[in-house]
């Protein structure tokens, strides 16, 4: 299993709003980057209004980003999208033997340590922006472009 992509097009669609931010950003051209369909694209369009992360107007083709790039960091895409809920990012299995020592043992060794991993994960993901996300991307294309 890994995370939803619901992750990546999330900061897919707010990287590219910003870059195309002298035009409308309407969810067919932002589909069309991402390589899906604009109805994905709506869907978590309507998650990261929600979540305060971009304005959209209703009749109004296009999206704005509600805030700087600075201001935007990978962990708020990340809660916006519903990626996980808190301290669900590993799943524990259900049923292990209870008369097996280590069947009636492990969740409650592991589970301590599966949270100290989401944490720290989660902590990376608050210390880089959408800002940082766009100047590598800018960065790569002077070099490759």
């Amino acid at each position: 299993m890994s995370i939803s992509s619901r992750f990546s097009v999330g900061i897919h669609i707010l990287t590219l709003i910003d870059f195309n931010k002298e035009k409308a950003s309407s969810s067919e051209y932002l589909a069309a980057s991402v390589n899906t369909n604009p109805a994905v694209i709506r869907k978590i369009m309507g998650m990261l209004k929600k979540a305060e992360l971009i304005e959209v107007r209703p009749g109004v083709a296009g999206a704005k980003l509600a805030k700087e790039l600075s201001d935007i960091t990978l962990l708020d895409v990340y809660k916006a999208v519903h990626v996980v809920k808190e301290n669900e990012l590993f799943s524990m299995h259900d049923t292990p033997n209870p008369k097996c020592p280590v069947g009636k043992n492990i969740q409650q060794t592991i589970e301590p340590i599966f949270g100290a991993a989401q944490l720290a994960m989660e902590k990376v993901l608050g210390t880089v922006t959408l800002e940082d996300v766009m100047s590598d991307i800018a960065e790569k294309e002077n070099i490759e472009g």
